[in-house]
């Protein structure tokens, strides 16, 4: 019986993008915590004795600034060599893409597989067959698993591959290949990565991406962590999450149907709050919280937007290790529309809240949108822009300003 460990798109290094310029962030957790939940990955696989770790690409993350960050891996890859545990890994795309990468020299105990053509190392201690390939270029279209060998008889073969798979949502389509396709190999266990969200695929044979081992913004929320994996006489017996991550994004959605006054929302986001901070062992936590819903409250909601904030903050800061994200209103009114009328007022309430622009029209209603994210500073953008306009920001964008419109000319009814 063996273990060995399963991870992917570490991305050593790479910021938590524009988090540390929000009010209460926690600066020291945010910087280094890619590292840190390395050396977490690092102590982990130590400690259970782990025959080897396997790091299914983007182990970088694109074109690193100095030699301080391969300094760092190598440091802990020397840990890992000292305890006698070896390391085979693939180039995905962001790795690929420094030329810094391809010079970086590697102890011993770390094996890379060619860019050219799939490899085979065999561990004959353990029966083992690992069968892999890297990125040769950052954009790789052609579905390397097919010139994967087949399974070597007699041995447990796994299978190392950065790749899209099918597809999957927010990541580029790269190293396309079949669920059909990896099974016809006859592996025991597929070892992927690219896919930041974890997910079993498949059990027979296993077909697994671990998810990233940081989450990095708020579209990376949750747990995040690796796969040990225990093999007994050549059979996959176990395949566990251990989480490594050492500061975790949650998305809250308070949900207000029934809440009658501005204070019983404030309970309601604590309550949510609190339910995230419970399974986070300790970590900080960075929370967006979202107001959905129908409500009565919603006009006073929006013209309250700032000192909901504010009160949110409050929470947050009054639970500890917690920290308000984004506070976005999604919430609707609770009545089908406004009241019926034949005032220019009354009118012009009910054009606005019929509005309803598709994607197409929207995009045209902003031709100037890519002008302006063009002149953006590079490290506002990447995966997680907020500023791509894709089809469910702009419909989001949308009905917030619907709703504020409707807001406001409702104020200003009122106050005549």
């Amino acid at each position: 019986m063996f273990r060995f460990v399963h991870a992917a798109d570490i991305h050593l290094d790479s910021p938590l993008r524009g988090l540390e310029s929000y009010p209460d962030a926690p600066v020291e957790q945010i910087r280094g915590a890619a590292r840190r939940a390395f050396d977490n990955l690092v102590a982990l696989a130590i400690e259970e004795e782990a025959a080897f770790v396997l790091l299914a690409g983007d182990l970088f993350d694109g074109d690193w600034k100095d030699y301080n960050t391969g300094l760092y891996f190598t440091h802990r890859m020397g840990r890992l060599r000292e305890a006698g545990i070896r390391v085979f890994l693939v180039s995905g795309n962001h790795d690929a893409a420094s030329p810094l990468t391809r010079a970086l020299s590697l102890p011993d105990n770390v094996n890379l597989f060619s860019h050219k053509k799939p490899e085979t190392r065999i561990i004959d201690e353990l029966g083992v067959a690992i069968h892999g390939q890297s990125f040769a270029g950052r954009s790789v279209t052609e579905d390397l698993s097919r010139a994967y060998p087949q399974a070597l008889p007699g041995l447990c073969n796994i299978g190392l591959l950065h790749t899209s798979l099918t597809g999957r949502a927010g990541h580029e389509p790269y190293a396309p290949c079949t669920l059909e396709g990896l099974a016809s190999k006859g592996y025991d266990y597929w070892a992927l990565g690219h896919v930041h969200q974890r997910e079993v695929v498949r059990t027979h044979p296993w077909v697994v991406f671990p998810g990233n081992i940081q989450g990095r913004h708020i579209r990376e929320a949750g747990a995040k962590g690796c796969q040990l994996v225990t093999v007994e006489e050549g059979r996959i017996t176990e395949v566990d999450f251990r989480e490594l991550d050492v500061l975790r994004f949650a998305l809250c959605r308070v949900d207000l149907d029934g809440c009658e006054s501005l204070e019983g929302i404030t309970d309601r986001v604590r309550e949510s709050m609190e339910r995230e901070r419970q399974g986070t062992d300790g970590r900080p936590l960075a929370a967006r919280i979202i107001l959905e819903g129908k409500s009565s409250l919603h006009e006073r909601i929006r013209r309250n937007e700032e000192k909901l904030r504010e009160e949110c903050r409050a929470v947050a800061a009054d639970l500890g290790d917690v920290w308000l994200e984004k506070f976005r209103i999604a919430s609707k009114p609770s009545s089908e529309g406004p009241d019926e009328g034949d005032t220019p007022l009354a009118g012009l309430m009910r054009a606005v809240a019929e509005l309803r622009l598709d994607f197409a029209s929207l995009t045209e209603l902003v031709p100037e949108f890519e002008a302006l994210r063009s002149r953006l500073p590079a490290d506002l953008l990447g995966e997680g822009d907020p500023f791509n306009p894709d089809e469910e920001g702009l419909f989001a964008v949308r009905d917030e300003v619907r709703d504020l419109l409707m807001a406001r000319l409702a104020e200003g009814g009122h106050d005549h």
